[in-house]
C-alpha cells in the first residue's frame, strides 16, 4: 500500500511541475509571480474577422495549438452566428449583455435561450449551436486547443465568402 501512495505522490508532483512550467510559459504579464492577473482595461482587443464588427481579446492561448485557451469576445448589437460546432468542449460565461443561444442544425429564434450576465453555457464537442445578440455582449470562452469553428452549412463560413 505504501508503494502505491509513493507512486501516486510522485505522479502528482511530476504533474504539478509540468503545470507550473506551462503557466510560467505564458507571454501575458505575470507581475513577477508566474500567475496571470489582468484587469479589464489591460485586455488587448483586436477585430475578429469571422463576425462583422466583433472583437477578440486573447487572455491565454493560442487557440490554434494544443493546450488551454481563454478569450473574450465582444459582439456588437444584432450579431448572428449561424449553426456551427467545435471539435472540443466549449465553456461560455456571459460577462455583459444578453447572449442568446440555441441548439440544432437550423437557426430557429424560437429555440434561443437568453442568458444574462453571470450565466454559463457548456456545449459538448460536435454539438451544433447558434447565437443571436440584440445588444453589445461580451462573453468569455475557454476550452482546449486546437480550436476550430465548423459551420453546419459550409456556405455560412465567412472565410469562404
Amino acid at each position: 500500500m505504501n508503494l502505491r501512495i509513493a507512486s501516486l505522490t510522485l505522479a502528482l508532483a511530476s504533474g504539478s511541475a509540468a503545470f507550473v512550467a506551462a503557466v510560467q510559459a505564458q507571454t501575458a504579464p505575470d507581475h513577477g509571480t508566474g500567475h496571470l492577473m489582468l484587469k479589464p482595461a489591460e485586455l488587448t482587443w483586436k477585430p475578429l474577422p469571422s463576425i462583422a464588427g466583433a472583437d477578440i481579446a486573447v487572455i491565454e492561448g493560442p487557440m490554434s495549438q494544443p493546450g488551454p485557451f481563454t478569450v473574450r469576445l465582444r459582439l456588437p448589437a444584432n450579431s448572428r452566428i449561424p449553426p456551427h460546432w467545435h471539435p472540443g468542449i466549449e465553456h461560455v460565461t456571459v460577462m455583459s449583455g444578453t447572449f442568446q443561444i440555441g441548439h440544432g442544425e437550423k437557426f430557429e429564434e424560437g429555440k434561443l435561450t437568453a442568458l444574462p450576465p453571470g450565466s454559463v453555457a457548456i456545449m459538448q464537442p460536435k454539438s451544433p449551436h447558434f447565437v443571436l445578440v440584440k445588444e453589445e455582449t461580451i462573453v468569455q470562452l475557454h476550452g482546449m486547443g486546437p480550436w476550430a469553428v465548423k459551420y453546419v452549412n459550409p456556405a455560412d463560413d465567412p472565410s469562404k465568402k
